[in-house]
């Protein structure tokens, strides 16, 4: 950000420019988050820096539109403040902690206003919060878990956050939400950070067309937008059948996992997919075929524990000419032979399938029973681990794994030359070439068995319509966490189930497309 600030002066945008449009780009959601300012108490904590100008911006311009709005100046602004000058020139009221010796009128205003505005620290030098600072943010956090009515929106990011690792003090400001300026810094991505900052909205600030051009083009890192997601959506043409949208095969299922078979595929025809094919056990398919009506079914000979058997590899190579994408992994159960199959499958033979590939759960846990699979894997290919299955993939402790997933996803997909997906709270998608994203999603309901069953799915069906394996992560990711924030909002944090995820996609995918016009 600094540099984009520099680059902004250069361009002829003035830092002072970018902050006042930064101010009403805040007061504007802020407004829009109380469903309107006028007749509202609002209590902006200002510090001492641009974070705290940011906020003396905010409270101008709400002021402006009729709210009550109280500057708690927690430290000393300049003598010569411009942007206090004019919250004062509107009427804007004005308290310094050097005065409310105590901390009284700090709380009488934090247990009578509708939203405090955190402008305290900003993405600038991270520090530990002192006396003065910690006092304050723990009198608004205790008001806070008292007052369930009480919003609390952060300005950039929440103070005692560090705004490049997400470290945090343990004051810390617990938000509602962020308003992240311009760009989101990596420490509301990361925890314990993320899970301060509540919801993340991203806000522009008026840069230069060039200069926000070049930082598209620079940043390593992509926070997933709906705009960003609607980006890769594609048309879908008037004149087009069942195969313009391809034909997927999934290979999943076991006698104990006859579920996540089936919701792999009910995934992929959410999203779109023209067809798909279950390649399961003979078991599974007597159950699952009832159920997936839509689906092809090909039966697969299996072991005495209802898995899929070695020789099946043979009948699945022998018709993925006639695939365009594969899926392979739910339910797969773990066990020589279905480690003997993956590698017949994916790694065995001159000639491997080609195919874009989507691998998951057991796929991964058998892939990595297999010598040199990451030299071996030729398709452009998926891999969709959680921590856990990360740990089984690398070596590396699952706490190592959590402390750094963006750095860990990276260097995985540049070290096994594929598209890595790394599940999680705010889940980390990297490619071979060094793009990666951070989807912002950080969802309880998802803690349920079967969601990442969807997920194969969607990516699956996503990679047989031509979507690129690095944007069919990010994209299939998205759609995901987009459904489930739905369902989560309609049933809460408990009880939520894979399958409810599933009628909510098609509707995901028609809002980010938007209206279209009516062709005759």
């Amino acid at each position: 950000m600094q540099a984009l600030e520099a680059a902004s002066e250069t361009a002829g945008v003035s830092t002072d420019a970018l902050m006042e449009n930064a101010g009403l780009a805040c007061a504007l959601r802020i407004r829009q988050r109380m469903g309107g300012a006028a007749g509202r108490l609002v209590l902006v904590l200002v510090g001492p820096g641009n974070n705290g100008a940011d906020g003396l911006v905010v409270a101008r311009h709400l002021r402006r539109w009729g709210a009550d709005v109280c500057c708690y100046i927690v430290r000393g602004r300049p003598a010569d403040d411009p942007k206090m000058t004019d919250a004062l020139a509107y009427g804007v009221a004005v308290v310094d902690s050097s005065e409310d010796h105590g901390r009284p009128n700090l709380g009488r205003l934090l247990g009578s206003c509708h939203l405090v505005v955190d402008a305290i620290l900003g993405a600038g030098r991270y520090r530990p919060l002192d006396g003065l600072v910690g006092d304050v943010t723990v009198l608004v956090n205790s008001i806070r878990s008292d007052r369930p009515d009480l919003s609390v929106v952060a300005v950039d990011l929440p103070t005692g956050v560090n705004p490049d690792t997400g470290a945090a003090d343990p004051r810390a400001i617990v938000a509602d939400e962020t308003l992240a300026l311009c760009h989101p810094k990596h420490g509301i991505a990361n925890f314990p950070g993320a899970g301060l900052a509540g919801r993340v909205t991203v806000l522009e600030i008026g840069l230069p067309a060039v200069v926000s051009a070049a930082a598209d083009a620079d940043l390593p890192t992509e926070w997933m937008t709906p705009a960003s997601a609607r980006a890769l959506i594609a048309d879908r043409p008037l004149v087009s059948h069942k195969g313009t949208f391809g034909h997927l095969m999934i290979v999943a299922g076991s006698r104990n996992f006859v579920g996540a078979a089936s919701l792999a595929a009910q995934g992929a025809h959410r999203v779109g997919a023209g067809l798909v094919t279950l390649a399961a056990p003979d078991s599974v398919y007597r159950l699952a075929a009832s159920r997936l009506t839509e689906t092809i079914h090909l039966p697969l000979p299996e072991d005495a524990d209802g898995r899929i058997d070695p020789s099946a590899a043979d009948v699945i190579l022998e018709r993925l000419n006639n695939y365009s994408a594969l899926a392979v992994g739910c339910g797969l159960g773990l066990s020589d032979g279905t480690a003997t199959l993956i590698e017949r499958l994916l790694l065995l033979g001159e000639n491997p399938p080609a195919l874009p590939t989507v691998i998951d759960a057991d796929g991964l846990n058998n892939l990595s029973q297999c010598a040199d699979w990451d030299k071996r894997l030729r398709a452009p290919t998926v891999l969709t681990p959680h921590p856990g299955e990360m740990t089984t993939l690398t070596g590396r402790p699952t706490v190592e794994v959590q402390a750094d997933r963006l750095e860990i996803a990276s260097q995985s997909a540049k070290g096994w030359r594929q598209t890595v997906l790394l599940k999680g709270a705010h889940t980390v998608v990297a490619s071979p070439g060094g793009q990666r994203c951070i989807l912002p999603f950080a969802n309880p309901a998802l803690a349920a068995g079967g969601t990442g069953d969807v997920l194969t799915g969607v990516i699956g069906g996503l990679l047989a319509q031509g979507v690129a394996p690095y944007d069919a992560a990010r994209l299939g990711g998205f759609l995901h966490g987009t459904a489930a924030d739905r369902v989560r909002s309609q049933r809460g944090d408990a009880g939520v189930v894979a399958s409810d995820l599933l009628d909510h996609l098609p509707a995901v995918i028609a809002d980010l497309r938007g209206p279209r016009a009516t062709r005759v």
